[in-house]
Order: structure tokens, then sequence, then C-alpha cells
């Protein structure tokens, strides 16, 4: 995870684009995370399971995180 700010990103936009597949981009503006730059190849999902490392049970993996959100937000006709 590598934390700048929208200042630095706006001078360095392409070095930072071309960043985005190895690591996520956190940017910051006036001391605040207001933006989150991820690779658009890797899922939501698994995107977010770094962040949740340690803080979800360890009994949790993508499939049934992904399989939950599906019956969530699924449409009954």
């Amino acid at each position: 995870m590598l934390e700048i700010t929208a200042t630095e990103f706006k001078v360095n936009l392409g070095h930072y684009l071309d960043l985005v597949p190895t690591e996520d981009i956190w940017v910051k503006r006036n001391g605040k995370f207001v933006a989150r730059l991820v690779n658009p190849n890797v899922s939501a999902v698994d995107s977010i399971s770094g962040i949740l490392k340690g803080k979800a049970p360890d009994d949790i993996d993508s499939h049934s995180l992904r399989d939950e959100r599906r019956e969530r937000y699924a449409v009954n006709d």
C-alpha cells in the first residue's frame, strides 16, 4: 500500500498509473483519504481481503464472501 498526497498524484499521474498493477495507491487530501486506486484485474473481494486480514474471521474465504454478496443483492422476480 502506497500513501500519497493529491498534489503528488496530480503531478506524477503517469508514474502512479504504472504502479497500480503492482500495489494499491491511497490518495490523501488535507490529511484524509479521498481515493484508492486498485488493479482492475483483481476482484473487489480479493482486493479488500488484504485490508480485512486480521480483522475478519479466518474461516472466511473469497468464495464465501462473493456468494454472500450475490445473495444480498439478488433480485427475486
